[in-house]
This record gives C-alpha cells, sequence and structure tokens, in this order.
C-alpha cells in the first residue's frame, strides 16, 4: 500500500503543476508559444482553416517519455 500512496501523491503533484501552467498560461513564455512552434503546419483560406501541430506532438511525446522513464526508474 506504501507504493500505491506514493504514487497516488506524485501523480497529484504533476496535475497540480499542470494546472499551474495552464492557469499562468499567459505569462509563462514557454506555454504560451506551445502549440506554434516553427514546423506545426497552419493554412487559412477564404473558408478554411486547417492545423496541424507536428512539433508541438513531437515535443509532447519526449517530454511525456522523459517524465514516464523517470517515474519507472524510481
Amino acid at each position: 500500500m506504501a507504493t500505491l500512496g506514493r504514487t497516488l501523491v506524485l501523480i497529484g503533484l504533476i496535475l497540480a503543476v499542470f494546472g499551474l501552467l495552464l492557469w499562468s498560461g499567459g505569462s509563462i513564455p514557454v506555454v504560451n508559444r506551445l502549440g506554434r512552434l516553427p514546423g506545426d503546419i497552419y493554412i487559412q483560406r477564404d473558408n478554411f482553416t486547417f492545423y496541424l501541430p507536428i512539433t508541438t506532438c513531437i515535443v509532447l511525446s519526449i517530454v511525456i517519455s522523459l517524465l514516464i522513464g523517470f517515474l519507472r526508474r524510481w
């Protein structure tokens, strides 16, 4: 049960940090630029808008993979 408790506390801390980042998204430059990175495809025409965040997905995938790898070793 100690492992489960530690895991739940860690997940709660991660969610709290993520919530703070979203809450203060306008004041943190890194969070403000997320979604508008170089390499993201954005096409806007008269009645059509297409957005494909390729670079943002790759960056988020790397960050999440590193976080999961860190948690597995801990």
